[in-house]
């Protein structure tokens, strides 16, 4: 038997998960594990199904789109142990890239990355290492546009399914957000807002913080204001200089990119307006 996931959003209505029970019965599959959400304010309904059948992908996926459509469904259907081919884009702070590169050796992350690319030629030797192709990419202002279409044609060439920037410190611009909806990764500081520009941790150590933290969410147009998908927070305390805070937040940054990879990797994330839901 093979296994795969179903995830779908739509407007709720009564009857949804007979509708989807009703057509893994007629399909002869079998339901393996099970979630769903409704939002009560946006009248929404969000489910994630994992489940195994005796039946082709390509034969579920096309007796399942005219239910799909007649619910206005938006759903994704693919086989439960697919690898997604991620471009990971890095500038000169590694420690992400590191982190998630160590998780796939040791098999802790099911993903599979073909192409590393930065603006920087810092990590080359990390991507040669995992025998990772490197792409070395400077960005000045006047090139800006024209290395974004390269990065392009490259997602087309490897067949990226998503893009994760491990501390990429360059500016996405609106057209290639528009092109990755709800496919490219970024991780900062939490900070934001709250701590804009340069050495947001001696910022942090000047105000005399108590808690460090760090934000994955999905790029959007607007910086550093899309949706979140996983957060995390640890306390400090005041004997700690700007370089231990650095160090904490660093280390919350490697753990909460990595989960956000994961549950992106694992379909169990799905977009709600400007929020998500994360089906862990």
């Amino acid at each position: 038997m093979t296994e795969y996931l179903l995830v779908l959003s739509c407007p709720d209505r009564t009857g949804l998960i007979y509708a989807v029970t009703r057509w893994l019965l007629e399909n002869g599959c079998n339901v393996l594990d099970s979630d769903t959400y409704k939002d009560p304010f946006r009248e929404r309904f969000f489910m994630r199904v994992h489940f195994s059948g005796d039946v082709a992908l390509d034969e579920l996926r096309e007796s399942f789109e005219p239910r799909a459509r007649e619910l206005q469904m938006r759903w994704e259907l693919v086989l439960a142990d697919a690898r997604p081919r991620v471009l990971i884009m890095v500038s000169k702070h590694l420690h992400c890239l590191l982190d998630l590169l160590n998780r796939v050796r040791l098999g802790q992350l099911a993903i599979d990355i073909p192409l590393i690319v930065s603006n920087h030629p810092d990590a080359e030797w990390l991507a040669k290492a995992a025998d990772i192709e490197y792409l070395h990419l400077p960005v000045t202002p006047a090139n800006k546009a024209d290395q974004e279409q390269r990065v392009v044609r490259e997602i087309e060439k490897h067949d990226v399914d998503f893009v994760v920037l491990a501390r990429y410190m360059q500016i996405i611009s609106p057209t290639l957000c528009e092109r990755l909806p709800g496919r490219m990764i970024n991780i900062h500081h939490s900070f934001l807002p709250g701590f804009k520009g340069a050495k947001p941790y001696h910022q942090a150590y000047r105000r005399g913080v108590k808690l460090i933290g760090a934000t994955a969410h999905y790029v959007t147009a607007q910086l550093d204001d899309g949706p979140i998908i996983a957060q995390d927070v640890q306390p400090v305390g005041h004997r700690m200089t700007p370089d231990d805070l650095a160090a904490v937040g660093k280390d919350i940054e490697r753990v909460v990119l990595a989960r956000a990879v994961q549950y992106h990797a694992q379909m169990r994330v799905l977009i709600n307006g400007r929020r998500t839901v994360v089906f862990r």
